[in-house]
């Protein structure tokens, strides 16, 4: 079982307006990955954050 670490939240906006000014709300959900910490726990990371801790060298590559 993965650990939900991450903090971000979904981004949300408005989609744009039509013509009679009509608008929704749209929610943008995170890629949230499952990935393996140096420690061998496993971690629930959106793909950006993991991208960073690659590059840092805090997660192995899956």
């Amino acid at each position: 079982m993965a650990i939900n670490i991450s903090s971000r939240k979904p981004n949300k906006r408005k989609r744009i307006r039509s013509h009679a000014l009509n608008t929704t709300n749209s929610t943008q959900n995170l890629n949230l990955q499952v990935v393996r910490c140096e420690d061998g726990t496993r971690v629930r990371i959106s793909a950006k954050e993991a991208r960073t801790f690659r590059k840092a060298e805090k997660v192995k590559a899956a």
